[in-house]
């Protein structure tokens, strides 16, 4: 399985494509094109009854480079790596970093395809999937391209707990620069799982996670918050400024970074946090001293910050961020 890591610390999965699925969609491509050959040809040879025979030869043999070599580069070239056999399996002709073919990697493909597998009965073909540690052939090595599966089971997709609400817009001024796409997806991936995890390993999980973050960053966690919601909390800051990189300075990245200017004042670590036993409670008969303990299960002192003027009125109005 080949991974690429997205922004928003996603892996999106890259599944080479099995060597039985692609020797059928070869079959049945080359079943098309030589239909399509057999029709041509016949209808060419019949209404030029009136040349003689070599002429006739070379008309069949252009007939063959055309629709059985040319015919299969512009089908991929045009469906975007999707012939009509690849189509049926639900396969698609990709480049090595997951993007589109074009036509140069289509010319290579079917030239070097000439040799493998008309000319050898697909016989270098096979030996060369087999050998490959992704499945592709010779055409594939050459082209830089790699056949993968379109049609994959489909995966439940782990929800991703956002942060307390007064942890929201803390850790703007972060460096993430230094962050490895390899740690933000472990991150994720545990956010999402750590509710199938037993809480003592969950936790331990987490204060190694964000130990590993901390060391990134320069800047550990806040005294009393539990390492889950600072990793929700850090990774939420990740994804607003991805967001913002993305869609520019709008309004929805800045709301969703940092709270409304004039929001009343939130209580302070632990207001935010869910109850005893939510995705960042501390586990029960931990190893962690009381006072942790009580600094995420009760709330402390209100965070100060400014206040409305009082002569103001109370009409609801929010102005835009």
């Amino acid at each position: 399985m080949s991974e690429l890591v997205t922004g928003e610390a996603v892996a999106l999965e890259l599944r080479p494509a099995k060597l039985p699925s692609r020797a059928l969609a070869v079959l049945l491509d080359l079943a098309v094109a030589f239909v399509a050959y057999l029709v041509v040809t016949f209808g060419v040879l019949a209404a030029t009854t009136s040349l003689d025979e070599a002429a006739q030869t070379a008309l069949s043999i252009a007939m063959f480079v055309l629709l059985l070599v040319g015919g299969p580069i512009a089908v991929e070239t045009l469906s975007h790596g999707r012939s009509l056999g690849k189509m049926a399996c639900g396969l698609r002709v990709v480049r090595d970093d997951g993007g589109p073919i074009r036509f140069r990697h289509s010319l290579v493909r079917g030239l070097i395809g000439v040799i493998e597998i008309l000319m050898t009965l697909g016989v270098v073909a096979v030996i060369a999937s087999l050998v490959s540690a992704r499945g592709r052939r010779l055409g594939d090595v050459f082209a830089g391209t790699l056949v993968v599966r379109e049609r994959v089971p489909l995966t439940r997709t782990g929800f991703v707990p956002p942060p307390p609400p007064w942890l929201a817009g803390r850790f703007s001024g972060l460096d993430l620069s230094a962050v490895p796409d390899g740690l933000w997806l472990a991150v994720r991936q545990y956010l999402t799982r750590m509710q199938q995890l037993d809480p003592q390993v969950a936790w331990t999980m987490g204060e190694r996670l964000a130990a590993d973050l901390a060391g990134r960053t320069g800047a550990p966690a806040p005294q009393g918050v539990p390492p889950a919601a600072y990793l929700a909390a850090v990774l939420q800051e990740r994804q607003a400024r991805e967001a913002r990189r993305a869609f520019g300075n709008g309004s929805a990245g800045a709301s969703a970074a940092a709270p409304h200017p004039w929001a009343p004042a939130a209580a302070g670590p632990g207001a935010g946090l869910t109850p005893v036993g939510g995705p960042y409670a501390a586990p029960a008969g931990g190893d962690h001293s009381p006072a942790a303990r009580d600094a995420v299960r009760q709330p402390s002192a209100p965070v100060p910050q400014d206040a409305p003027p009082d002569d103001r009125p109370a009409t609801g109005f929010a102005p835009p961020a």
